[in-house]
């Protein structure tokens, strides 16, 4: 693929993954009762593992030698790995909405903080205003006088996923630079999924045998998994980390979306302002004025 048009396309990539992953809250709440927000996360990134390892040896492009860093391969299977218990604990405490809402807008914070340290990766100036415009939309799209639904535990478990999450994305960040996608997914996934096992041993998986049961965690292994996390691995391997991150705020703007459409839920006017200033500062992240030196010298889907 051409570099300015994998440039063009990145934006794109990272809303598509962005809008798989709205799905995730909705469907662990479609879920049959006994499911448990640990064995949803870990039964989606087994799944998921196998999926792209099956792809890569078909491919034939899973050889790994001596040019892996470990430290940053270590530290993206754990972002991966703390995610999928944090967020969907989370979730489970405070409702879809507002722990999609707490994660994901920290998660660009903590990002963009991070890459400038650890990266020296300064955000480009739309950034910060495409952020605060975002983050302040996300924070009226829900009605604050639902207070039963608010979990101050559950509030902190949306942090910190949104913490591991920001970690991920910037351990991979080294790892794109090297590696393509598929490899780097398939191994990643591979380390969380025999990270999250005991899980699946310790806890009740039943809800797994019934229909409804298989249905969400094929969805979420398939689709929210290995296809989202492809597709924003191919957008983070030429945007800025922060960049990045920032453009998966429309997570919480597909998860409202299906809650309205799904759940049948009601919104303010309020949370109708939040929609259109998230969305507004999607559309500023997605606009491309110019390209980056980095993926000028090298970008690979």
């Amino acid at each position: 693929m051409d570099t300015k048009l994998k440039i063009t396309m990145a934006p794109v990539f990272v809303l598509l993954a962005s809008i798989l992953w709205g799905t995730t809250g909705t469907a662990q709440a479609l879920a049959p009762d006994l499911s448990n927000p640990l064995t949803v996360g870990a039964a989606r990134i087994t799944i998921g593992a196998v999926t792209m390892l099956l792809i890569t040896l078909y491919r034939g492009t899973l050889k790994l030698d001596k040019s892996w860093p470990i430290v940053a391969t270590l530290l993206s299977a754990l972002g991966i790995t703390a995610y999928q218990l944090l967020f969907f604990t989370a979730v489970s405490k405070t409702g879809v909405a507002i722990g999609t809402v707490v994660t994901m807008g920290s998660a660009p914070v903590i990002a963009g903080f991070l890459a400038l340290v650890v990266r020296k990766e300064k955000p480009e100036k739309k950034w910060y205003y495409a952020t605060i415009i975002s983050i302040i939309g996300m924070l009226l799209l829900f009605d604050p006088s639902n207070g039963e639904k608010v979990n101050s535990s559950g509030i902190l478990l949306a942090v910190g996923a949104g913490l591991a999450y920001a970690v991920y994305a910037l351990a991979s960040k080294q790892l794109l630079e090297k590696h393509s996608p598929d490899v780097i997914l398939a191994v990643l996934f591979s380390i969380s999924a025999i990270l999250l096992s005991p899980l699946l041993l310790i806890y009740e998986t039943a809800w797994l045998m019934e229909p409804r049961g298989i249905l969400v965690a094929l969805h979420l292994g398939f689709f929210a998994t290995a296809l989202a996390y492809f597709l924003f691995s191919s957008g983070l391997a030429v945007l800025p980390v922060s960049t990045a991150v920032s453009l998966t705020l429309a997570e919480p703007l597909t998860a409202t979306f299906l809650g309205i459409v799904l759940i049948g839920e009601r919104l303010i006017l309020t949370s109708y302002i939040g929609l259109t200033l998230l969305l507004t500062g999607l559309i500023i992240l997605s606009v491309r004025r110019k390209s980056f030196k980095s993926a000028q010298k090298k970008a690979s889907f």
